[in-house]
């Protein structure tokens, strides 16, 4: 039996991932300072109004951006975890460097990167009360599960948790290449999860 949308959900998601698409072509030639609501309901061929009645506020906007693109992200750290099951360590280089190449392309993450804070942006990001780490958090708990299901859930959430952690820091504040960050923390942190996991070294 095939299970149809609704047409008013089908219609709002459709307007959903319209302005958030039109939001990142506007991002990408000119700085998120310089963006306005105005700027992203014309590149998306909607009005003003429409805009703030989906989002409420530029915050919300943003907040629901981030989102979409945090999606994206953990959808190739997923794939980059399946790759690479025999090896945990290999799986957290692996997730990483995808994580952080994508993060360095994402034009947003380069205003949080760039800001001094005073926006709200980075706030979004390392507040783990908020919806982005929390999502993001429970998303990969959910795949390592999946992936070492004799590993104590417990154990692969605290995992998991500090994972994120790591990879917002450093997607917001580099300090290498996406490739050289990953391996750098993947020596650290490796063994530990290969002793959470249950691989001998």
């Amino acid at each position: 039996m095939t299970v149809r949308v609704p047409y008013a959900e089908a219609a709002k998601a459709l307007l959903r991932e319209t302005l958030l698409t039109a939001a990142g072509d506007v991002l990408r030639e000119r700085s998120w300072p310089d963006t306005t609501m105005a700027d992203v309901a014309k590149a998306a061929g909607v009005s003003r109004q429409t805009l703030y009645k989906e989002f409420g506020s530029r915050q919300g906007f943003a907040q629901a951006y981030i989102l979409r693109e945090a999606d994206r992200f953990l959808t190739a750290v997923e794939a980059a975890v399946a790759a690479n099951l025999d090896s945990p360590t290999d799986a957290v280089t692996a997730a990483l460097e995808v994580f952080l190449t994508a993060a360095a392309d994402e034009p947003l993450i380069k205003a949080i990167v760039a800001g001094d804070g005073s926006d709200g942006l980075l706030e979004l990001v390392t507040n783990h009360a908020g919806p982005i780490l929390s999502a993001a958090t429970h998303r990969l708990t959910a795949c390592l599960v999946d992936s070492w299901p004799a590993a104590a859930p417990s154990d692969l959430a605290l995992v998991a948790e500090n994972m994120v952690r790591l990879a917002v820091s450093y997607a917001a504040s580099p300090s290498g290449t996406p490739a050289e960050t990953a391996r750098s923390v993947s020596a650290v942190v490796g063994p530990a999860v290969d002793h959470f996991i249950g691989v001998a070294r």
